[in-house]
């Protein structure tokens, strides 16, 4: 049997919510698919439609809004998410939740192992960095941005924003000031079954989170840490908070860090603390 070259899709070809939805299968039946050609930011375009603005359509279902070019994304603690037309992967999924607000501490972290998982399934090794990072060869592939909001008939709404870099041009890298990873070619050659296959991803670990909580994913999550063992600092807006041994995460998604040999780990909250390992 000859084997079948299959052309890559070029990376500024539309995206269609079609195709998408027949990858994503039975597991996200009951989600929407919405492709855009351009907007300001995915989050914020559900967020408005969850409060029920004026303008807005009215969430009623489990919505994935994809766009082909986000202008004004953002990432934790504010910070831009820099881009460029057909740059990145970006897209948002809105998930409503039945658990209180204070149930879903933790949630980017099954999040990010989610999308390790699947990334696996097409080849893409990937690490984790607390507490929302995705890493390739020790460097930033995909970032996670999860805001939750309150719609006015009180359902609870999570937003989950996730951006995978595809082929960040040298001059943005530059700008963003870090080094960043890219998706292997073979992995982006068709975003369609990419963004399909995470979405049933997702719809069947949010359900899984729903029930079980987080303990469903701290080891999984551990597996992938990528600095499990190492020395790392833990920084605040440029200041060092903590110096020790990364661990891995706690039940409720605490970073566990060994500071003195001889006490017990601390534990490190979520917030806007930067870890970075720690130079030789």
């Amino acid at each position: 049997m000859t084997a079948q070259f299959i052309a890559p899709i070029p990376l500024t070809s539309h995206l269609s919510a079609a195709r998408i939805t027949a990858f994503a299968g039975h597991h996200a039946e009951q989600c929407r698919i919405e492709v855009v050609a351009e907007t300001g930011s995915t989050n914020a375009d559900l967020l408005a439609r969850i409060a029920g603005g004026v303008h807005s359509r009215r969430l009623d279902a489990p919505t994935l809004l994809v766009a082909q070019t986000q202008t004004a994304g953002r990432g934790r603690a504010g910070r831009a998410w820099l881009t460029a037309p057909s740059a990145a992967l970006t897209f948002s999924l809105a998930w409503p939740f039945a658990a209180p607000l204070q149930a879903l501490v933790g949630l980017p972290l099954a999040v990010g192992v989610t999308i390790a998982e699947i990334l696996a399934d097409f080849g893409v090794d990937v690490q984790l960095k607390w507490p929302n990072d995705v890493l390739h060869k020790g460097r930033k592939l995909a970032g996670i941005l999860i805001e939750t909001a309150t719609a006015p008939d009180q359902q609870l709404w999570a937003v989950i924003g996730i951006g995978i870099n595809l082929a960040m041009p040298e001059q943005l890298q530059e700008q963003i000031g870090r080094p960043t990873a890219n998706l292997p070619a073979s992995a982006a050659q068709d975003r369609e079954l990419l963004l399909g296959s995470l979405l049933s991803g997702l719809a069947q670990n949010m359900r899984q989170f729903e029930s079980e909580g987080l303990a469903a994913f701290v080891e999984r999550w551990n597996r992938l840490h990528a600095f499990a063992g190492q020395q790392v600092l833990i920084l605040d807006q440029g200041k060092t908070l903590h110096e020790g041994r990364a661990l891995g995460i706690d039940q409720i998604g605490r970073l566990l860090l060994q500071t003195d040999a001889d006490s017990n780990p601390i534990a490190i909250m979520a917030g806007d603390i930067s870890l970075r390992p720690k130079e030789d």
